[in-house]
């Protein structure tokens, strides 16, 4: 049985490292590479107001496709990535996706936030590690 791996990938270089990571020691896993749109973390703007949210998904989701052709990309021809675009909070959609699919491991970034910056922002790293029913590996 093949072992699948899911990468987020949220365009930083850590997400890029997870691939990497995953891409290298796990030479025939089934890698399925996912994003997570967040519509409602980005639907206020400067003046306080709600923008046009299908505008964000749309921009969100164009970010996605870029993001899948470039882990494709670089995973090269002789391997298949699968592709996944989630919607909502990413921490819950991360989890939510490995409990309903065949999934052995996450690896993922991690932005490495320590302190209050950790605490305003969370991590969403060390919630999917504290949720996760699979195994995670978090690459810097």
């Amino acid at each position: 049985m093949t072992h699948r791996l899911l990468v987020p990938v949220d365009g930083s270089p850590q997400a890029q490292n997870a691939l990497t990571y995953a891409l290298e020691t796990f030479p025939d896993a089934h890698i399925v590479v996912a994003h997570v749109l967040t519509p409602a973390d980005s639907g206020v703007n400067p003046d306080g107001l709600v923008g046009d949210v299908s505008s964000i998904v749309d921009a969100q989701t164009r970010l996605a496709e870029e993001l899948f052709a470039k882990a494709k990309s670089h995973a090269g021809d002789g391997r298949t990535v699968d592709t996944e675009l989630l919607a909502g909070r990413p921490a819950r959609e991360i989890v939510r996706y490995t409990e309903d699919n065949e999934i052995d491991q996450i690896i993922m970034g991690s932005h490495g936030r320590d302190g209050a910056a950790r605490l305003l922002l969370g991590s969403v790293s060390e919630t999917v590690v504290r949720r996760s029913p699979v195994p995670v590996t978090v690459v810097r």
